[in-house]
């Protein structure tokens, strides 16, 4: 069976290997990968990844609606897709966990052997206190993550979809467009299929699988990732409010780190190519930072991070008054 993995990076050299070695462990057996505009040597790396045989590598072409739709819109036509039994559409940030059996994909399917649409809920790491760009793994340096369940707010409970791969399908961001027969990562039917972007609040969404989701990382980091932009043009801003909603760290959340992935790690970083292009990736973030912190903006949102307290979590009283205004449709 072949599972494809679709990813749109620009500057993330520093993930990158990581993100990959966990992936390839779990089970994806292909990754299709488009990147954009590169300034750390993320082209550079995803080329050596290439001659190795890990990837394919697809330079991206400017799209009116930002890269990513670029993106999708070329993985549709791809062989790599069309060869594809089954695909999902993630993020550097974004890191699949599977709780079922061997952790592995599959396990996943054998305990949905009906469901041909999985949508796999984000379960949020918040920052943790974490100041400093970290020379460990994301895995191991961000621990502490949103609680199950959760009331508010929803966008720590969106998901992306593993899916079957057919004709009739139309790639999306967050779900495919099809017919298909749908199962969430609690492993509870769907029938019709979600009706948002977003799993189910107030219920534990991650009995199956959970995709864990470091969309803040440290708070140098943050500016970085802040000052690239949205691969979406439609996505909001990394502003404070951004940072507010996902700084969300109630739970102590290891369980990513009983999956087998660093050997696949350790033979990446030693590679003579790959090995000095991650670490200059690591250095080039570093002086990234340094620069953004001359400007009086950048700065003032460096110190709002500084001054803000983790994100407390909404109580479902609180959260009933939220959504009794209508939740957002999608």
């Amino acid at each position: 069976m072949r599972v494809l993995a679709i990813l749109c990076v620009k500057d993330e050299a520093s993930f990158l290997l990581e993100w990959l070695a966990h992936h390839r462990a779990t089970g994806f057996t292909d990754f299709l990968v488009f990147s954009n505009d590169c300034s750390d040597g993320t082209d550079a790396m995803l080329d050596r990844l290439q001659d190795m045989g890990w990837l394919t590598h697809v330079r991206t072409a400017p799209h009116e609606r930002g890269p990513q739709w670029a993106a999708l819109k070329a993985a549709g036509k791809h062989p790599l897709y069309r060869a594809a039994d089954w695909a999902m559409v993630l993020d550097v940030d974004e890191f699949l966990n599977i709780h079922a059996g061997d952790r592995r994909l599959p396990a996943l399917f054998a305990a949905l052997p009906a469901a041909t649409a999985i949508p796999v809920a984000w379960r949020m790491f918040g920052n943790a206190g974490v100041v400093a760009l970290p020379e460990a793994p994301v895995t191991e340096t961000f621990t502490r993550a949103a609680g199950d369940p959760i009331d508010w707010p929803w966008r720590a409970v969106m998901f992306k979809t593993l899916f079957r791969v057919s004709e009739d399908v139309k790639l999306g961001v967050h779900r495919p467009k099809g017919e298909f027969v749908w199962f969430d990562g609690a492993g509870r039917p769907l029938p019709g299929g979600p009706q948002r972007i977003f799993a189910g609040l107030g219920t534990p969404n991650y009995t199956l699988a959970q995709l864990n989701h470091y969309a803040l990382g440290s708070m140098e980091g943050y500016l970085v990732k802040a000052a690239r932009g949205r691969a979406n043009r439609e996505a909001s801003a990394f502003d404070l409010g951004y940072w507010v909603e996902r700084n969300l760290n109630h739970a102590e959340d290891r369980s990513i780190l009983t999956l087998a992935s660093a050997p696949l790690r350790a033979e990446l970083l030693a590679d003579p190519i790959l090995g000095p292009l991650h670490r200059a990736a690591q250095d080039w973030r570093k002086t990234r930072f340094l620069d953004l912190m001359r400007d009086e903006a950048w700065r003032s949102l460096f110190g709002r991070l500084l001054m803000s307290p983790p994100s407390r979590a909404l109580t479902a009283a609180e959260a009933r008054l939220v959504w009794s205004h209508g939740l957002p449709k999608g």
